[in-house]
């Protein structure tokens, strides 16, 4: 018999959520010319969009800091 040891799976603490959301068909378009030319989802390209925001804390120049 072979045993097949189980492998943890790396990405378990960044479990995603479904959510639905509206975007502008222009901001839809934007992310799939971008995944047509580099192969990535353009869902994928979204996501790793905001995290890049979040972990930059960037901010929309609409919201004012409070600093």
């Amino acid at each position: 018999m072979i045993f097949i040891s189980s492998i943890k799976n790396p990405y378990f603490q960044r479990l995603k959520k479904q959510l639905a959301i509206d975007l502008e068909k222009d901001i839809i378009q934007y992310f799939e010319e971008i995944a047509q030319e580099t192969g990535i989802s353009y869902l994928s390209l979204i996501n790793l969009y905001w995290r890049e925001c979040m972990e930059n804390k960037r901010k929309l120049s609409l919201i004012k800091s409070n600093s």
